[in-house]
C-alpha cells in the first residue's frame, strides 16, 4: 500500500546537525531545464535542484545541454551524439544516452540518486549499480516502465505526487510513497484587480485539451487567454489556430512571472486533461493566485480541486465545462489561496523529499 507523505520521518535539518547528502538528480532530456518552462516536470526539476542545494546538499543535475546556467547541470549526451549508425530513431538515441549515463553513475560517489527521468533505462539498471535510487513516478503506467518493474527486476524506491497516480501504479509498485508537488507561494499570489476572462495554460499538445477549453469558453461567452509552448505544431495548426480570434487570444510561451500575473488576474482557470493527469501543477498555481478552477475530472484533479475552490465535470464534456466556468468563477478566492497554502507549499515538499532521500541513503549505507 502506498504511504502518505505525512508518514515520512522528520526532514534533514542541517542547521541542527544533520548530514548533507550528495545527490544526483536525473531528469528527462527532451527539453533543457530553464524558463520559460516546457512543462511541469521542467519547473519541478529546476525548483528541487536549487531548493535542495540551498539547504546545504551537494546536488548534481544531469540534464539536456543548454539548461539554465544557475543549475550548473552536467549535460547528458544529446540525441545526435547518441544516434546509432543503423538505428537512427530518437527513441534509440535516448536509450543510449541514459545507458551511458547509468554505466558511469557510481563513479560520482553519490549518496542517493533522485530519478525524475520518466525513462525505463535508469529503473532497469537500478539493480546493476551500487548507488541507491529514488524514482518519482511522474506519469501514469506505460509499457516500458511497467515491464522494467516486473517481478525480480523491480529494485529501488518509489514515490509519486498524488493518490490518483499511486492507485494507477498500485499493481506494479504497491509500496509507493506519496509526496505532493509544491510551489513557491511567494511567486504565485493573488492581486487586487481581477478581470472577467478565463485562462488556460500548459503545453499545447492533444493530451492537454486546449482546443476543448476554447470551445467551452466560446459556449460560455467568456473571453479566454491561452498560454503555453507550441510543442506539437501539427496540433496547433489544426486545432488551436483555427479557433483563435475575437474572444480567444494566444499569449505565447510565458516566463513564470508573466504567467503568474495572467493567472492571478483571470476570473477562472481552465484545466482540460485528456489523459490521466498525475498531478496538474497549473491547478496549484492557479489556486495560489486565488483563481478558482473548472476542470475535467481525470487523473489527480479530484485530489486537488474541492467544491470550495472549483468545479469538476465529466471528461471531454465541453457543455458541462462551459456551465462550470460560470459557477467556478463565483468561488471564494480567499479559499483558493488557503488551499494552496495548506497543501502545496514548496518548503513542505522539500522537507518530505529531503527526509525520504535521507532514508533511502541510510538504508543502503
Amino acid at each position: 500500500m502506498w504511504r502518505n507523505d505525512q508518514e515520512m520521518s522528520s526532514p534533514v535539518n542541517l542547521a541542527g546537525g544533520g548530514q548533507p547528502l550528495r545527490i544526483g538528480i536525473l531528469t528527462h532530456i527532451k527539453h533543457a531545464i530553464g524558463q520559460p518552462f516546457a512543462g511541469g516536470l521542467e519547473a519541478f526539476t529546476y525548483d528541487v535542484t536549487l531548493g535542495l542545494r540551498a539547504r546545504g546538499h551537494d546536488v548534481t543535475l544531469f540534464a539536456k545541454g543548454g539548461s539554465a546556467a544557475e543549475l550548473n547541470a552536467v549535460a547528458v549526451p544529446d540525441e545526435e551524439q547518441c544516434r546509432h549508425p543503423s538505428l537512427s530513431s530518437a527513441y534509440v538515441a535516448e536509450h543510449h544516452a541514459y545507458l551511458k549515463l547509468m554505466q558511469k553513475i557510481d563513479d560520482y560517489g553519490f549518496d542517493v540518486i533522485f530519478n525524475n527521468s520518466l525513462h525505463y533505462v535508469p529503473v532497469t539498471m537500478a539493480s546493476m549499480i551500487r548507488t541507491p535510487m529514488l524514482t518519482v513516478l511522474h506519469t501514469p503506467p506505460f509499457f516500458e516502465m511497467v515491464n522494467a518493474l516486473r517481478g525480480e527486476r523491480k529494485t529501488g524506491h518509489f514515490s509519486t505526487m498524488s493518490a490518483a497516480n499511486a492507485r494507477n501504479w498500485g499493481d506494479v509498485v504497491p509500496d509507493c510513497a506519496l509526496i505532493a508537488n509544491g510551489i513557491d507561494l511567494e511567486g504565485w499570489h493573488p492581486v487586487e484587480n481581477v478581470g472577467e476572462h478565463a485562462l488556460w495554460s500548459g503545453r499545447l499538445v492533444p493530451d492537454k485539451g486546449a482546443h476543448l477549453a476554447i470551445d467551452a469558453a466560446r459556449q460560455a461567452g467568456i473571453p479566454l487567454r491561452v498560454a503555453g509552448q507550441r510543442v506539437d505544431e501539427r496540433y496547433f495548426k489544426e486545432f488551436i489556430e483555427p479557433r483563435l480570434g475575437p474572444g480567444v487570444e494566444y499569449l505565447g510561451h510565458l516566463q513564470r512571472p508573466a504567467l503568474a500575473q495572467e493567472l492571478a488576474t483571470a476570473a477562472v482557470a481552465l484545466v482540460t486533461p485528456c489523459w490521466d493527469e498525475p498531478f496538474g501543477l497549473v491547478v496549484a498555481e492557479a489556486l495560489a493566485c486565488g483563481t478558482p478552477v473548472a476542470a475535467f475530472d481525470r487523473g489527480a484533479m479530484i485530489d486537488l480541486i474541492s467544491d470550495e475552490v472549483g468545479c469538476l465535470v465529466p471528461p471531454n464534456d465541453v457543455a458541462a465545462l462551459a456551465a462550470a466556468m460560470t459557477v467556478a468563477r463565483g468561488k471564494s478566492r480567499t479559499a483558493c489561496r488557503a488551499r494552496a497554502e495548506a497543501l502545496w507549499n514548496h518548503d513542505l515538499m522539500l522537507d518530505r523529499y529531503e527526509a525520504l532521500l535521507a532514508d533511502v541513503a541510510v538504508q543502503h549505507a
